[in-house]
Order: structure tokens, then sequence, then C-alpha cells
């Protein structure tokens, strides 16, 4: 039984790595190719990283790095950028580096924007002599004695396995919990200065302003990792495609280029793979710049090419989906999993996807998007009774827990904000719900799943007609896997009398193995006349979730329908040969 206190489960921190480890880090950097000694980045990060361990932290200040690195006189004032720029060029070098080459390595070092005081984590497992394993201590703490030692190993054992029973719910099987672990590898994705076709400096300024705009749009998208602007501008726009794989290890390249000719301007863009150096994906987009100005058409294309590239059900998540790695169990490999589910709906690949993204959590604690997919997983063990848990905390709480912790690790993910956005709604909260989904949006408008939900959301708090007007939005950008906002489109063209809009979009979900598909249907369908086909999908969804309708009041308050809505639904359900049961009736406010 779980009391009161178990839902403030302390977290088990890694002690922070020790000065011996840091050390070594530093010189596993500096003697690294992939980390080279640009605008002195190597005497840079000596200094801050020796003060700081030296516990001089509070003197890394811009003048004193002035001096010390760049050997500037005690006349150095911050009007000279010497410091800024060069300590920008450092932040960058350090994720480029850990990016290609340092992702296996024990300890990470960065310098976080607008300070130059390093920070040192854990981000693999802690290197040590074969021949000697030993507990990693603080330093302070190296002189105990032995006998302290093993007291202290049995209860970080016991408090790791303690944690990892809460985080996945049942006794862990899989790999040990490891904090402070990075994100597991994602997909990555290179993008080639845009080549000038043309002549004369306007098709040049539009290359490189289209280069900037989808080297903006790209990055909002979590689930893929975008190779920063000084890495792109220090391409040649024909690069190959293997120099891509070979020197950065990327696995995609987007490159294009740009033609101007007579008011007219033509932009080509394609994906290639960098492992094969096959064009994935390509497309054409022409434009008039007599009627719409360079930054709009600039915007516009980006956009375009970011849903199409790098959308949940994007070209890259095809490609991965199809080829995906060895491993198919790794964390990455959850996300792709928890997207065929949400194209699916099916009870069966819901308990693949929670147990997986449960595993990925407990490998990577601080993965903010396994902890939003895993909310919604949680959400529809509730919401669809979908292979409910006995004996653990309810699904609706279970999710909620998730999802907070998501927006806590990563407050920009769009797949974090979707599951509060959701999860919230579901809680009653339906005000701060939409609040949530507003700022989810803003924070990527190119996200398609991300803006259904947000449609679904809207029309089922009775705003039909916007939820049905950004349901379409989204569908129009969606190259797959969109059944569910095709059937919750349906039902807000109902909702709003569009019946022949409402068949057409049922048709197109075609979710058989999702229950609440086949009562919508049957309600689109009686109204339409059509008495075989809503008879059969009354039938099917009775066999499938013969709970519902015996409690279908409970289930209308928690999607928040309003009771005219309410009302209108449950004549769509006897019309559709469905027994409500008597007494059932539309409570005020319901």
């Amino acid at each position: 039984m779980q009391g009161p206190k178990d839902a403030r489960v302390a977290r088990v921190e890694r002690p922070s790595p020790a000065p011996e480890d840091i050390r070594a880090q530093l010189e596993r950097l500096i003697a690294n190719p992939e980390f080279p000694n640009t605008g002195h980045a190597h005497a840079f990060l000596r200094y801050v990283v020796e003060e700081t361990l030296a516990g001089r932290a509070e003197r890394i200040k811009g003048y004193s790095v002035a001096i010390e690195v760049f050997n500037r006189g005690e006349g150095f004032t911050q009007d000279d950028p010497v410091v800024r720029i060069e300590a920008g060029r450092l932040r960058r070098a350090l994720e480029r580096y850990y990016l290609v080459a340092g992702q296996n390595d024990p300890v990470r070092i960065d310098i976080p924007k607008g300070k130059y005081v390093p920070l040192f984590t854990w981000v693999g497992p802690v290197v040590a002599d074969p021949a000697e394993p030993k507990l990693q201590l603080p330093p302070r703490h190296s002189r105990w004695h032995i006998t302290r030692l093993v007291p202290l190993a049995l209860m970080g054992l016991f408090a790791v396995a303690i944690t990892g029973y809460w985080i996945i719910g049942r006794p862990a099987t899989g790999p040990s919990v490891r904090t402070n672990a990075p994100g597991p590898a994602v997909p990555t994705l290179v993008v080639a200065p845009f080549a000038n076709l043309g002549e004369g400096p306007e098709a040049n300024l539009y290359a490189l302003g289209l280069t900037e705009e989808l080297l903006t749009a790209l990055p909002r998208f979590k689930e893929l990792q975008v190779f920063g602007r000084e890495t792109s501008e220090s391409l040649p726009p024909e690069v190959d495609a293997s120099h891509i794989r070979g020197k950065l290890g990327a696995n995609y390249l987007l490159a294009g280029g740009v033609r101007v000719a007579e008011g007219r301007i033509r932009v080509t863009t394609r994906l290639l793979d960098t492992a094969t150096g096959a064009i994935l994906w390509s497309q054409t987009y022409d434009d008039d710049l007599r009627s719409r100005g360079l930054f709009a058409i600039q915007s516009d294309v980006a956009d375009k090419v970011a849903k199409s590239v790098a959308q949940p059900y994007g070209i890259i998540a095809q490609a991965d989906a199809t080829n995906p790695p060895p491993d198919d169990l790794d964390a990455y490999g959850c996300t792709l999993r928890f997207y065929a589910y949400r194209a699916e709906l099916s009870v069966e690949r819901h308990a693949e996807v929670r147990e997986c993204l449960e595993s990925a959590v407990a490998r990577y604690p601080s993965y903010a998007t396994a902890w939003a997919m895993l909310s919604i997983v949680y959400l529809d063990e509730g919401r669809f009774e979908y292979n409910p848990r006995a004996g653990t905390p309810a699904p609706l709480e279970r999710s909620l827990k998730a999802a907070r912790r998501s927006v806590e690790l990563d407050p920009g993910n769009a797949r974090a904000l979707q599951a509060l956005m959701t999860v919230l709604f579901f809680n009653q909260q339906l005000a701060e719900s939409m609040r949530i989904g507003e700022r989810a949006l803003a924070t990527n408008p190119n996200d398609t799943e991300l803006m259904g939900e947000y449609g679904v959301r809207l029309a089922m708090g009775g705003e039909w007609k916007r939820g049905a007007k950004v349901l379409d939005q989204a569908l129009a950008f969606n190259p797959g896997g969109a059944g569910y906002y095709h059937g919750n489109r349906a039902l807000a063209a109902y909702m709003l009398g569009d019946f022949e809009t409402a068949v057409v979009e049922i048709r197109q979900a075609n979710l058989q193995k999702f229950p609440l598909f086949h009562l919508v249907a049957a309600i689109i369908y009686a109204e339409r006349g059509m008495t075989a086909e809503a008879q059969d999908a009354a039938s099917t969804f009775v066999a499938m979730r013969p709970a519902f309708l015996p409690n279908l009041q409970a289930e209308l308050n928690i999607r928040n329908i309003r009771a005219e809505d309410q009302a209108r639904l449950m004549a769509g359900i006897r019309k559709a040969g469905l027994a409500i049961p008597a007494g059932t009736a539309v409570l005020p406010g319901g």
C-alpha cells in the first residue's frame, strides 16, 4: 500500500565529479582534434576550470578572463567584446565536441550562457581502473575508513533500487538507473548553406536568409538534433553527404538552392541519408516576389520544409521507423513506438509502449520527451481503459506527475507542454489547459502532433469551429499517422452540422482497433441514414468497450463536454441504436 508520503520519493543523486575526474576530462578535451584551439579556446577553458576547482569561481569575470587569457592590459573595459565573442565560440565548440566526439565521455563540461563559470556533470559511467574498482565519493570524504564505505554502499544500492521501483511502478528488470545520464541518441541533421543558383546579389541574400530560417525552425523539434549555425556556415553548399557522415557523424543532410529570375523565386530542397547518399525526399517551391515580400516567402518555405522533414510523422521519423537501430528497445526507439501507437491507438501497442517508456525514463531520468510521452500513455490507461494496473496510483495522477516532470526538465519542450495541456484538460482544469496549449503552440508552430492535440482540446471544450480549423491546419501538413485527428475532425464536423465532411473524415480515420472510433462512426453513419454501417460500428463499440455507455455521464463530463453538447451526443447515440441507461440525463454544468 502507498501512503501519502509515497508521492514524494526523493531522487538519488550521484555525487558531483571529483577534481581528478574533471581534470582528466579537461585533458581529454584538449587532446582531441574535434576540440580545436580556435581563439585561445584551450587556454580559456583551462583557466575557468582550474579557477573553479581552486575555489575561486567568484573571481571569474570578463575582466579577469581578458587579462589572464587574452593578455589585455589593466585598462580593459567592457567596450572590448573579445571575452563575450570568444566565450560564445567556446560554448559552441564544447557543444559540437560532445555531439561529435564526446558522446561517451564520462564527464561533461559546460559554460552556461551569460556566465563564465563552468558546470561539471556526469554523462556516462565512471572511468575506473578495472583492477581496482572503487566507490566514487566526494573529495572531502576520501579519508573515510573502509568500514564506513560498506554501509554507505549498501544504502546507495538500496536507494537506487527503491528509486527504480517507484519510477517504473514495479521491480526494475532492465538497466539500472543512471542519474544525470544524457538523453538517448536521436537523429542528427546538418543544414548545408543553400546555394545561389541565379545571378546577382538578390538570390544570394535569399539563400542566406532561407538557411537562417531553417536553422531557427528545425531545432524546435525535440526529437531531432540539429547542428548549429557555425557548423552550417563552415560548409560549402555542395558538401557531399559522405563528408557529413565522416566528419560530423550526422545521420541526415538537408541541402538545396535558390534561383531568382524575372520577379519569381524557386527554392529546391532535398533530404539525404548520409550513410548511403540516397535522396529520401525532395521538393520545389515557387513564389512571386512581386506579390509577396522576401521575409514572408522565406518564413513560409522554411515552415513547410520543417513540417515535412522534422515533425513527429515526417520524413526522418518514417526513415528511422523503416530502418530502426539494431536494438529497437533503446530510448529513442521508444519514441518511434509511441508515434506508431498514436497512429493505431490499440490496447496491444499501448502495453508495449508503456513498458518501453518506463524503461527509458529509468535509464535516462532527464529525458524530457520520454516523460511527456509516458504521461500521455498513462492518461490513455485511464481515459481509454487500456491495460489498467491494480495497486498503483490512479492513471491521471501518474500522468500529471510525469507531465510536470517533463516540463520541469525542459520547459520549452513542445511534447512536454502537449502532455501537460492534455492531462490538465482531463483533470478538469480547462482554462489552464488552454493556456498551456497556446504557449506550446507558440513554442513550436510547426509541430502538427501538438497542433492536432490542441485542436482536439479546443473542440471538446466547446469551441468546435475553432478546433476544427486548427485540426484542418494540422491535417494539411501531417504526412501520416493522423487517424486520431481525422476522427476528432469528424466529430467536430458532426457537431457543426457538416455531416458530409463528418463521413469523409471518419472514413479517413479508420482506427479499427480504437473503441471510440466506432462510437463516433456509429453516430455519424446513423445521422446520414447509413443504417447498416451504423449498426456494425455500434455493435463493435459495445463489444470493445462494454462499460462506456453505463458510465456515459462520467465519460462525457471528464472530457469537459458542455451540457448542450452532451444532449446532442446522447441523441446521436440513441439514433445509432445504442441503449443509454435509464436515468442518464445531462447535469447542469455537465
